[in-house]
């Protein structure tokens, strides 16, 4: 048995906790926050519980299935029916399956099939090696054609990744592809999935496991260091107190790395500092009417400012509309740092430009998340980047959302990750066959 600490409390730092406290392991997990959950946790929002940040399930996210099963919540899975649309210069338009498609007025016909030749190669493909040191705009412009590029990827590029957006990774943008275009009922039919009470039902019972094994969840505790000796971690500085344990499981985002573990090398650290992330502002809106019959609304558009909106209640089943506007950017971004009012205000009258039916009165209630780190900047050849899980420390563990890489964020390869991570207590090896 080892004292196991783990930082972090999100669905990654949670699940490693349970696993680690199922294989004999003393295990205490520290998180900052006052609430369990990390970017899944809920708050009250006027009334209704909901994620400060949208989730949602695919038909491909096996380990969180096999992980509520195992909690005994495998029942609360909800499958809804969605659909996806597309504003383009000022009209909207049906999209996400061949029929759409093929009606879309902003494409001609060679580059429909091209774009759709693409799309469903996409999904039938399994291997990713041979895009993962590709451009996404290259390997969609040679297969779809400069036109279809034009249209329907620039600007969502150019509006979540700003500076970097012509140096994103095709590995990392075909496994979004093929990640909702399995998630289907049929050919023409999209079928997501949400958690019946939404995310925090997940993050209750997991925290209900974790402590009914007989760990310890410490929250609103702040580690500043995790401490090391002769290449061995020995513990934690946690509000200014030193703490003694024989692992540590950090999930915090890379830029705190080098600064959170002080007996890295300088190359060790550099390689954290050299990832880079972007932040985002999310305007979450409570509304009397609907915006769109959609999930999700991509948008490209001059007089819009933000790459698509999330109809949240188009998927969870909600008394009233409730609708996610996320705002992708850099820190340096001058918007990065406006008032929440301002961002309110300007997503707002978005939505109005999207439904003019929307008036004043239909605003319900709305709340802004921000997060500094929320989206690792993938571009090609990103995997060789990517430190090792298990760090030169013996003994510390470090691993965030830039590590599911080809993957993007999101539950189910957190609890993934959280899995492996508390298996490499006992057994290194773990590591050696991920390839991390």
């Amino acid at each position: 048995m080892a004292r196991v600490a783990v930082i972090g409390a999100g669905a990654m730092g949670l699940a490693s906790a349970y696993h680690a406290l199922k294989a004999g392991h003393e295990v205490t997990v520290f998180e900052a926050d006052r609430v369990a959950g990390g970017m899944a946790a809920h708050f009250d929002f006027a009334g209704l519980s909901i994620e400060r940040f949208y989730h949602f399930v695919c038909k491909s996210d096996r380990p969180t299935f096999e992980l509520m099963q195992e909690l005994g919540i495998g029942d609360r899975m909800v499958w809804r029916k969605t659909s996806m649309g597309y504003f383009v210069d000022g009209r909207h338009h049906r999209w996400g399956d061949p029929l759409a498609l093929l009606t879309f007025p902003k494409l001609g016909l060679i580059s429909k099939i091209r774009y759709g030749l693409q799309m469903f190669l996409s999904t039938r493909r399994n291997d990713w090696s041979s895009l993962e040191k590709v451009n996404a705009r290259d390997w969609i412009v040679r297969w779809s054609g400069q036109r279809a590029y034009d249209v329907l990827w620039r600007r969502l590029f150019d509006l979540k990744f700003f500076e970097y957006a012509d140096n994103i990774s095709a590995a990392w943008i075909w496994t979004r592809i093929k990640r909702v275009g399995t998630s289907r009922a049929s050919l023409l039919q999209e079928e997501l999935g949400y958690i019946d009470g939404g995310s925090q039902t997940l993050i209750d019972t997991l925290v209900d496991a974790v402590e009914n094994h007989g760990g310890m969840l410490k929250l609103g505790a702040r580690v500043s260091e995790i401490t090391s000796e002769n290449g061995r971690v020995t513990g934690l500085v946690v509000d200014g107190a030193a703490q003694s344990f024989d692992a540590v499981i950090s999930t915090v985002p890379t830029p705190f790395v080098s600064k959170l573990v002080p007996g890295l090398s300088a190359e060790a650290k550099a390689k954290y500092d050299a990832i880079r992330n972007i932040g985002v502002v999310c305007v979450l809106f409570k509304l009397g009417k609907p915006v769109t019959k959609h999930f999700w609304l991509n948008i490209s558009d001059a007089d819009i400012e933000i790459p698509g909106i999330v109809e949240f209640s188009n998927l969870r089943h909600l008394s009233e509309t409730v609708v996610y506007v996320p705002y992708y950017m850099p820190q340096t971004h001058p918007k990065f740092g406006r008032s929440s009012e301002a961002f309110v205000a300007e997503a707002f009258g978005y939505l109005q430009k999207l439904n003019p039916a929307l008036q004043a009165g239909d605003l319900l209630a709305s709340q802004v998340g921000r997060l500094n780190y929320a989206q690792p900047v993938c571009e090609p050849g990103f995997l060789a980047k990517i430190p090792k899980v298990q760090t030169a420390i013996d003994g510390l563990q470090i691993a965030d959302t830039c590590f599911y890489y080809p993957e993007d964020r999101g539950i189910s390869e957190s609890v993934r990750y959280g899995r492996l991570m508390a298996q490499a207590i006992d057994d290194p090896g773990v590591w050696r066959a991920e390839n991390r």
